[in-house]
């Protein structure tokens, strides 16, 4: 997030978790990313009194209706495990051929402003999910998706300029970067 908005919004300082005083993060109960950013965006908007950035993104995999989804990070159940989660996803479709293994990541990033606007933007990346686990960058389930626009390279294999160049979050940032001042001029000084 930090790489990204400052390409686009030099003059903005992103302050990560670690620099604000700790509160208790909400439980993402949501059915969709857009409901779990802005959960997530309004808790640290209310904690914290700043204007927060928030996202929420998963897989989802045409053969499985979409799935995991929202359910990402927790699929194959607690506690979070991406191995996990990746064999899981694996088993599930083992016997689907390579020509429906279609799938995208998607991503929704909210900001709240305190006393002023809440707004959403979504970036999605398409692209196919592969038979072997294959590079060590990303997390999660980079290590099993080949983007449409870099054929060939599992995300976990692309360097991070080239990531954020194609990826759900990179788009869904650099969509929301420009609208970023003035969200942040209707701030609520008091």
């Amino acid at each position: 997030m930090e790489r990204i908005l400052a390409e686009h919004v030099p003059d903005v300082t992103v302050l990560g978790l670690d620099d604000v005083v700790a509160y208790a993060e909400p439980v993402e109960d949501a059915p969709t990313f857009a409901g779990n950013a802005l959960l997530k965006a309004r808790a640290g908007a209310a904690a914290t009194g700043l204007p927060t950035v928030a996202d929420d993104s998963g897989l989802c995999v045409d053969a499985l209706n979409g799935m995991p989804g929202v359910l990402s990070a927790r699929w194959s159940g607690p506690p979070k495990d991406d191995a996990r989660n990746n064999r899981l996803l694996l088993d599930q479709l083992s016997d689907v051929p390579d020509e429906r293994r279609g799938a995208h990541f998607r991503c929704a990033v909210a900001v709240v402003v305190p006393g002023g606007p809440e707004v959403v933007v979504e970036g999605r990346m398409d692209g196919r999910v592969v038979r072997e686990v294959r590079g060590a960058g990303g997390f999660g389930y980079d290590v099993l998706f080949v983007a449409d626009e870099a054929p060939g390279l599992t995300t976990a294999e692309l360097d991070v300029a080239g990531k954020d160049a194609i990826s759900h979050r990179g788009k869904a940032l650099r969509e929301l970067a420009p609208r970023l001042p003035g969200l942040l001029g209707a701030a609520d000084p008091g």
